[in-house]
């Protein structure tokens, strides 16, 4: 049956995205990045962000069958090419801070029955080409957000057991429940609790200024240098101009940023991934002395070598995030094949660039500094799950010693 009043939750998700999320401020302009699909939300960001004094907003549409039938049927020299005006839009955007709204409803394995080169070649021809905004966005010089949105494909995708229109509901649902919807008569308010809880976590282990992470389950044995002067950060955020934004709805996580050049052991993903519209299963990375030396997947192995390949950064960490697996999503028990949600029910790690902000001063620093830290730099920057109910992880302290930080898949204080 379809959802009761589901015009009025995904009103208050539109509000809380705009408020919460980017945290648009009056004279602000802002761009959503959305599937065609999805105009009933857009439609009410965009009501809501004019509401609360945004200047201008803009929409920028995508369209899978589009970028399906280009992979498909474009040679690897068109693939390779990017228009000039996909580089000055990004220009344009971060030279001008405009604040982001990135809406993720895709279909995870859209691109999965295409040729997995030519599918790499086109990710990372689009990554350098928006490289522009990609930086700005790194290193929070604007307010960004990226976001969930149902879609029948994607549901059908989680619930393939219900028919479409089912799933889909079902799938909305979840969204609205994660983001703190359905449950309370203002979710700001919710959201302000939330991210307060996250601060706690985030300041602790700042308290600690652990040297290195150890991870241990049956299936990782990993140890992680952290950044020097590395920094940890719960929900919420500052840009240049010191307003507050709240880069993923949902998030459970804290993270910082780890040192490059000390990543030894081995690690196994404990999720899918999505990327490229690509579905990579069963990940496994070892790590010596910061360096992937070895990477198996047991189905998209030729995408993910092609990410490993993107360029040098691409084989260490930017990365590690701590959540907790009696978080909501994670209790649900669902597999939603889309990052932004697995991410926030499992520990993660990020291959490629690491955030600026995660070390302090770092967005003060130019990248050979942040590099002398330990910070990695590449073109991409993506998050994989490795977290678990039977995962313990120890911060390492300077002389040697070690404190519990996690204890079966969740926090040890």
């Amino acid at each position: 049956m379809p959802i009761k009043n589901f015009d009025q939750y995904l009103e208050k998700y539109a509000e809380l995205i705009i408020t919460t999320g980017i945290n648009v401020q009056p004279t602000q302009s802002v761009i959503i990045y959305a599937e065609v699909t999805q105009q009933p939300l857009v439609h009410a960001l965009i009501d809501s962000a004019y509401q609360h004094g945004a200047k201008a907003v803009q929409v920028e549409w995508k369209d899978d069958y589009i970028t399906h039938a280009l992979i498909q049927n474009a040679s690897d020299e068109v693939l390779n090419q990017v228009p000039t005006s996909t580089t000055i839009k990004a220009q344009e955007i971060a030279s001008n801070r405009i604040s982001r709204i990135s809406i993720m409803s895709e279909d995870p394995d859209s691109f999965g029955d295409l040729d997995q080169q030519k599918v790499a070649i086109f990710s990372k021809s689009q990554a350098y080409g928006k490289k522009p905004v990609m930086d700005a966005t790194m290193n929070n010089e604007l307010a960004w957000v990226v976001v969930a949105a149902a879609s029948p494909a994607w549901a059908k995708k989680v619930f393939p057991e219900l028919n479409p229109a089912e799933a889909c509901e079902k799938l909305w649902l979840n969204i609205f429940k994660f983001n703190r919807i359905e449950s309370t008569q203002d979710p700001t308010v919710a959201w302000q609790k939330h991210i307060a809880q996250l601060n706690q976590h985030a300041t602790w282990l700042n308290q600690e200024n652990f040297k290195a992470l150890h991870y241990l389950s049956p299936r990782t044995d990993i140890t992680v240098g952290l950044a020097e002067n590395h920094h940890w950060e719960g929900a919420d955020s500052n840009d240049k101009a010191g307003n507050y934004f709240t880069a993923n709805l949902p998030t459970e996580e804290v993270f910082t940023s780890p040192d490059y050049r000390h990543i030894d052991g081995h690690v196994t993903a404990t999720k899918p991934l999505s990327y490229g519209g690509v579905l990579i299963n069963d990940i496994q990375l070892t790590f010596e002395n910061g360096v992937v030396t070895k990477a198996t997947a047991s189905t998209g192995q030729e995408v993910l070598d092609q990410l490993l390949a993107s360029d040098s950064g691409a084989k260490s960490l930017g990365e590690v995030a701590l959540v907790p697996n009696p978080s909501p999503i994670s209790q649900s028990g669902l597999i939603f094949y889309n990052t932004l949600i697995d991410e926030n029910a499992s520990n993660h790690m990020a291959l490629g660039a690491a955030y600026p902000f995660n070390i302090n001063n770092g967005t003060q620093m130019d990248d050979a500094t942040r590099q002398a830290h330990g910070q990695n730099q590449s073109i991409i920057h993506v998050d994989f799950m490795m977290g678990s109910a039977d995962l313990d992880i120890d911060g390492i302290k300077a002389d040697g010693s070690t404190v519990p930080v996690f204890r079966q898949g969740d926090w040890a204080k």
